[in-house]
């Protein structure tokens, strides 16, 4: 079997890290089919999984052997007489600083330039590192959302965006070509004229493009924020830019400082209730009127707003709606080539914002990668303005100049949207009920089954197969069309046309009759299969006793 030659390989190296030695040598049978059955490999979001020692886990030699590949490539691709360089930045995990700076110290045996922070930075810091030192890639090792026992290695290209299949599968061609990968280490005599340490002058830059995103800074801000990184990277960040701006803002004090553990918080994903308690309880004793999370390495951002004196949580969908509300019914000057770019797992509820304000709007892949690439290939022509870019996973982009999805402006954006309709007596609330009798009513759920190891593996790749054999019935609706992206084809009245207009990724989308959708994907970025529902109607009653009976043939699909 597989898992047996390389548990084998790593048993009998000699260059194996001691501590992870010791942890193989007390694995049973099962957890060392789980840790070698296959190799950790690049997923929508990079890199990512649960430490330890194995080839399906995050550890000193699986990024070495990624950060190796990285410097065969750029080198086989540099400039000639230029010497290559890479920005890296970690988050609050276990071992991400070590892995890091380890990261810094291989490439610069290989005669490679970085320029690695000195201390914990958030991912779309580390995007807008890459532009600012006009580096030829960057690193950033994060798990993102993941839960604690997980880390994850991000590879940007020198737009800052991350790695879109075609560049990724040069970079996986360059990783596979390394066969002896443990004995991969930086040489003790590496020259550390090459390992520059980044800091106050990025962080200085970046807060200044964050503050200039601002529409109405003037707006009265008479009101509290309640505000929670989460333990992560986005403490600094966050706070300075709010307070600058002339916030009154607040932290969850227990949860403001770094700890890999997340040891006072339930979950460190905003898309779990467990992330807001914290923060909830701040808000209540505060009288907050906004509260702000951010997953710990500072790309997506949770809201709860205070209305009808409760405190209501926020999905994704809802918050990049209001955000697009707010952008395109009060900036100035909005280009009459504006275009709205999201994801085809993203609510419709956006799309339906963007084009009431006669925004055009593009959709990509799964993956804020995708709509980085997008925003860079209208870069030039100006054949479309980028004027917003958000995704269901609570991740949105005000300003590209950062290329991946950023927090910390979003953070300030809904700030300032909250200054501004308080002003006219209204609550985001409010302004999203307006939003909702304008364009109609949409819930946005979310189903999933969590499938780990070899086993769920082989349950994962049965139910896509299971449901292309015999394609998911809504009773009471018409199918009138279905998108695979994997065989990129898509079906209307028993009629199947070639659909190429994306790359290929395994993705099942029902369109329904009503204007409802149901889409199924595998997670890049944890062993899940997941379901996404939009369903609509006139109001938000009939959309939700939808929503409930679509969540059932969901499952029933998942087989749970």
């Amino acid at each position: 079997m597989v898992y047996q030659e390389n548990y084998s390989y790593w048993k009998n190296h000699k260059d194996l890290d001691p501590s992870l030695r010791e942890e193989l040598e007390k694995m049973s049978e099962s957890q060392i089919e789980d840790a070698f059955f296959k190799d950790v490999k690049f997923e929508t979001a990079g890199m990512r999984g649960l430490m330890g020692v194995g080839s399906n886990r995050l550890n000193i030699h699986t990024v070495r052997k990624a950060t190796q590949g990285l410097a065969n490539y750029l080198s086989k691709h540099k400039e000639e007489g230029k010497v290559p360089s890479v920005a890296i930045a970690y988050d609050n995990r276990y071992n991400s600083r070590e892995f890091a700076f380890d990261c810094a110290k291989l490439l610069a045996s290989n005669g490679i330039k970085t320029y690695v922070f000195d201390s914990l930075r958030p991912t779309p810091e580390l995007s807008y590192t890459v532009r600012y030192y006009h580096c030829d890639s960057g690193i950033m090792i994060t798990a993102s959302h993941n839960p604690k026992e997980y880390n994850g290695y991000k590879v940007y290209d020198p737009r800052g965006c991350q790695l879109i299949p075609v560049l990724a599968n040069k970079l996986i061609e360059e990783i596979e070509k390394i066969d002896d990968f443990i004995s991969i280490k930086p040489r003790e005599d590496y020259d550390k004229d090459l390992v520059v340490i980044a800091g106050e002058e990025v962080d200085e830059a970046y807060n200044r493009d964050v503050l200039s995103i601002r529409i109405n800074p003037d707006e009265k801000k008479d009101f509290k924020i309640a505000f929670s990184p989460e333990h992560g990277t986005s403490n600094i960040p966050v706070r300075r830019a709010l307070k600058e701006a002339g916030y009154d803002v607040e932290v969850v004090e227990n949860q403001s400082y770094p700890d890999p553990a997340f040891s006072n918080t339930k979950t460190p994903n905003p898309e779990e209730p467990g992330a807001y308690e914290g923060v909830l309880a701040l808000a209540k004793k505060i009288d907050a009127a906004l509260l702000l999370v951010c997953d710990p390495d500072g790309d997506r951002m949770g809201v709860g707003i205070r209305h009808n004196g409760e405190y209501i949580v926020l999905n994704g969908n809802q918050t990049g709606a209001l955000l697009l509300e707010y952008i395109l019914s009060t900036k100035k000057n909005i280009p009459a080539n504006a275009c709205m770019f999201t994801t085809i797992v993203t609510s419709d509820l956006g799309e339906a914002v963007a084009r009431s304000h006669g925004c055009d709007v593009e959709k990509t892949l799964t993956g804020f990668k995708y709509i980085g690439d997008k925003y860079y290939r209208y870069e030039e022509n100006h054949e479309k303005e980028y004027i917003f870019g958000y995704e269901e996973s609570y991740g949105s982009l005000i300003a590209p100049f950062v290329r991946d999805k950023d927090a910390t402006q979003a953070c300030l954006m809904l700030s300032e949207a909250c200054a501004y309709y308080r002003a006219q007596d209204k609550t985001l609330m409010d302004v999203l009920n307006e939003v909702y009798a304008k364009v109609g009513a949409y819930v946005d759920v979310q189903v999933s089954v969590l499938l780990p190891g070899a086993d769920g593996a082989v349950k994962l790749k049965a139910i896509m197969d299971g449901l292309r054999e015999k394609p998911l019935e809504v009773p009471g609706y018409e199918i009138v069309r279905i998108e695979d992206y994997k065989l990129q084809t898509a079906t209307e009245n028993g009629v199947v046309t070639p659909f190429a207009e994306y790359d290929v990724t395994d993705v099942l989308k029902y369109f329904l009759s009503d204007g409802s959708y149901i889409a199924i994907r595998p997670s890049g970025t944890e062993p899940k299969c997941k379901v996404y529902i939009c369903a609509k109607d006139e109001t938000m009653d009939k959309a939700k006793e939808k929503a409930e009976g679509f969540k059932k043939i969901a499952r029933e699909a998942l087989g749970n």
